[in-house]
Parts: C-alpha cells; structure tokens; sequence
C-alpha cells in the first residue's frame, strides 16, 4: 500500500491510484470526465491545475506495447477528443502529454496545460515538477478550485454530448 496526498490535503493509501480511481474506489472531486469501455479521463486528483487530465487504462497494466488493438483505437480517439474540448471549451492552446512505464501506477497519460503563469518555471519538460509543486502549494484556493470544478463541467457537457 502507498499514501498518496490529494490536492485537496486528503492522504489516501491505495496499491495502485489509478486503479482505484477507474474502479471508483476514489471518486475524483468533479466527478469523471469521460468514460469508455477502456479509459476513464478525470481532472488530476494531486495537482489543481484546470483541465489537468489524466487518461488512465481501466485495465491494469504498465507499458504502451501492452495495449490491445481496440485499446489503441479508443486511447487515440479519447486523446484527441479531450484535447479537443481543452482547446474549445478551456481556451488551452498547449498541452504537454506525458507518459511513462515505471509509474507506480498503471498505464495512464497526463495531458498537462501550459497556462502563461506556467513559463516563470521555464519552457520544456524540466518545468513540469515546479509547476506541479507550486499549483499543489499555492493554488488551493477556493477561487481556484471552483474555476477547476467549473472547467470540469464545461468539459463534461462538452465530451458527453
């Protein structure tokens, strides 16, 4: 079992987050974004940055190569319709994506917006671990965390019409 810290102060202990999160074990605050036979997208539990989603695998496994070829069909067209409804609904003009095979977690991508507070931290990939540190620290605000539950919604409506 691992602890794992919310965004909202809660600790968790869980063998697998994502696990958790797509069996419903977790609800994640707002709800689930969209859901398929394979994937499930919410907003990220640990980070409160608006429309920070995570595509996480309902099955559980580790590594792309892994993917069944339905998978594959899903998680590209899955990916692509949230990135979609982030730049129509959320105004996101760029996203990071991020994925990798020795989470702790199982098969999942981060689709992380770049937001013009983001650039003080710099331009590449090296300035996603500050920017993550700093929303976790200095953004829970309830302003904050209200324009995330909003954006959550509009995303929703968005993806499930």
């Amino acid at each position: 079992m691992r602890k794992i810290t919310l965004s909202n102060g809660k600790i968790v202990e869980v063998e697998c987050l994502s696990c958790a999160l797509t069996s419903g074990l977790i609800e994640p605050d707002g709800g689930v974004v969209l859901e398929t036979e394979y994937f499930h997208a919410h907003q990220d539990v640990a980070y409160p940055i608006k429309g920070l989603i995570i595509l996480a695998a309902k099955r559980h496994f580790k590594c792309f190569d892994e993917l069944t070829e339905a998978e594959k069909i899903d998680y590209l067209q899955v990916l692509t319709k949230i990135r979609k409804a982030q730049r129509d609904v959320l105004g996101i003009e760029y996203v990071y994506y991020f994925y990798n095979e020795d989470t702790t977690h199982h098969f999942h991508t981060w689709m992380v917006p770049r937001y013009e507070w983001m650039y003080k931290f710099g331009r590449s990939v090296e300035s996603i671990r500050p920017v993550l540190l700093h929303a976790r620290h200095e953004m829970n605000s309830e302003d904050n965390i209200k324009a995330i539950m909003d954006a959550i919604d509009a995303l929703k409506k968005e993806l499930n019409t």
